[in-house]
């Protein structure tokens, strides 16, 4: 009995062997190709415990695992041009995920790696067709969401070739390329500045209409002013001659003697004024008799308004 116990230790470690290399496990995020001498033989893409024949080192059945998750790589600096003939450079991203898995197997080896670059070579071209038939305000518009969604389209028939299904196409990123950036830049800077004189001469402009029309009111205020100014002159002198006259005419002796008053205080309110008059002139008639009558009965004669002033004659 003793004998026995390691050749039954032997088959049991040959057993546990062979159900270890024929048990294989199925995660969520996975599908399992099984092959059997290079030749697919079973996709399992259900998660679980799957059996396959043993002995994989000799290719009797080989699994390969590949992600049943989607997945993304992304293409950056594409230099595309537009439909003005300009340049530009684009960031994109794919968001894809293994549809069958035969297909990714016998296409690519079930390498995502190589996948990735056909997809990248063929996500260049169509953004390049897409972005050739449109201009570059076009992917800063509405317009941006049907030019993703074109990209999609173009690459899907190129992705089920590869067992792939393409989940989404976003770009990242337009954006001006050096030179075309400093084109713009100045093109901007032109039409400003071109912008602003055109304010700048439309306000001189203005300007000039609103000093010239100032002008003219103040003109035509003053002239106004005047003109009023001329008739009330006119109308204040006439009333000023109306009511000397209308005193005169009442008594002509109070009215003479009231103008000679004024005429006295006229001449000696300054006292710069020098006069030279005889004590007998008619001038000073009411300082020798109040009623202003003149020495050997003459008439008095009316006293001038203002006494003449100067030097001496």
């Amino acid at each position: 009995m003793s004998n026995r116990l390691p050749i039954i230790g032997v088959i049991v470690a040959i057993i546990l062997v062979l159900l270890y290399s024929s048990i294989f496990v199925v995660n969520a995020r996975q599908q399992a190709i099984v092959m059997r001498f290079g030749q697919i033989v079973d996709v399992k893409s259900d998660p679980g415990i799957y059996f396959k024949l043993p002995f994989s080192m000799f290719d009797a059945d080989t699994v390969q695992f590949v992600d049943d998750r989607i997945l993304r790589f992304d293409l950056d600096d594409i230099r595309v041009q537009v439909s003005g003939g300009k340049f530009y450079e684009v960031d994109a991203f794919v968001a894809y995920r293994i549809k069958d898995p035969r297909v990714f197997r016998q296409a690519v080896s079930g390498s995502v790696q190589l996948a990735e670059q056909r997809l990248k070579t063929r996500l260049d071209a169509a953004l390049r067709r897409v972005y050739g038939v449109r201009g570059f305000e076009a992917a800063l518009s509405e317009e941006r969401g049907s030019m993703m969604r074109e990209v999609r389209d173009q690459l899907r028939a190129d992705a089920n070739s590869l067992g792939l299904e393409i989940e989404d196409v976003r770009i990242r990123r337009t954006d001006l390329t050096a030179e075309v950036s400093q084109q713009t830049y100045d093109r901007m800077k032109a039409e400003r500045l071109a912008e602003a004189e055109r304010l700048r001469a439309r306000g001189r402009e203005a300007a000039q209409r609103i000093r010239a029309r100032a002008d003219r009111e103040v003109v035509e205020t003053v002239a106004e002013a005047q003109k009023e100014g001329e008739i009330l002159r006119g109308e204040g002198d006439a009333t000023r001659s109306a009511t000397f006259a209308n005193a005169y005419q009442r008594d002509p002796a109070f009215f003479e003697f009231y103008r000679s008053l004024n005429a006295y205080g006229m001449s000696i309110n300054n006292a710069d004024t020098t006069m030279v008059l005889s004590p007998d002139s008619e001038f000073f008639r009411f300082f020798r008799n109040p009623s202003g009558a003149m020495p050997g009965g003459a008439a008095a004669t009316p006293a001038p308004q203002q006494p003449a002033t100067g030097a001496n004659p």
